[in-house]
């Protein structure tokens, strides 16, 4: 099966994070699958998040998902042309002097080992989160997203929310933005972030990619603890497509016909020949075409 594709040394494949299993909770995950893998074919150069949106109620601890398209990731200390690490803004505007360097603060925080996510523990109240892409000495890109404001609602318990089917649309609002901003387990692994196993999806979809114990680093660099992702999108039995982000891209855009896909995400070392991690696989069903 594997003689298509790009030679690495193969692990045992990881488990992909399942759909909800509660009829309740499945209904309501896929209420919100377009809007999680919608394409944005206007912005070539941005960043975002992947997990929070604009209004989203959330309760402490609660991660946060970063996603980057038309740049690479690599650590910080390391030049790249169109590379650069994440930085979160937590109640604080943009830096007016782009010359100077991002401070380091409880407000300002850095992500320069070319992390993918984080978690974050903020009181409660209100709060404004932005993602800013800076280079490999602090210094912005001005590549940023949009201002958001998350509500923090208190302390996480470890019960999920629960879904009331007499007030389904309130109740699935509440449960599905406390899903997405549940901290995932620490440790060795990788995520496609924005998509479960055997999710429906229609054409074409965007994914995003998360990794923990490592950083992302595009090909270039060399840098201890970090490599770069590899997708290989399988049909059948046919050679799989393959798309390198060896840019240290973090996410992707796929054009499929209808069908069941096997998706197998792979984390690599700068030479594209080792699997740093097991790789991940998961299926997907494309079952409807839109129109960009």
């Amino acid at each position: 099966m594997l003689g298509g594709a790009i030679m690495v040394a193969v692990l045992a494949a990881a488990q992909a994070a399942p759909l909800p299993r509660g009829e309740l909770e499945r209904s309501c995950w896929q209420r919100y699958t377009k809007e999680r893998t919608r394409v944005n074919p206007k912005e070539f150069t941005a960043v975002d998040f992947s997990n929070l949106r604009h209004g989203d109620a959330v309760r402490t601890p609660f991660t946060v998902e970063f996603a980057v398209r038309g740049m690479g990731v690599v650590p910080a200390g390391t030049a790249l042309p169109g590379s650069g690490h994440h930085h979160v803004l937590i109640d604080v505007p943009l830096p007016i002097n782009v010359q100077e360097k991002i401070p380091f603060s409880d407000t300002h925080k850095h992500f320069g080992k070319g992390q993918t996510h984080t978690v974050l523990d903020l009181p409660a109240g209100s709060h404004t989160l932005r993602l800013l892409f800076a280079d490999h000495e602090h210094r912005p890109h001005y590549v940023y997203s949009k201002e958001i404001t998350v509500y923090v609602q208190g302390r996480r318990g470890a019960e999920p929310l629960a879904i009331d089917p007499n007030r389904f649309d309130a109740t699935c609002a509440a449960w599905y933005q406390d899903e997405v901003s549940r901290p995932r387990p620490a440790g060795d692994w990788l995520a496609i972030a924005n998509l479960r196993d055997a999710e429906v999806v229609t054409s074409p979809f965007n994914l995003r990619f998360i990794v923990d114990g490592h950083g992302v680093s595009a090909a270039g660099a060399k840098v201890d603890r970090t490599g770069h992702f590899r997708l290989e999108v399988w049909r059948d039995r046919q050679s799989p497509q393959v798309i390198d982000l060896a840019n240290g891209a973090t996410q992707t855009n796929l054009f499929l016909v209808n069908g069941q896909y096997m998706l197998r995400l792979r984390f690599v070392d700068r030479t594209g020949q080792r699997d740093l991690l097991p790789p991940l696989d998961q299926t997907v069903v494309v079952l409807g075409q839109d129109r960009l």
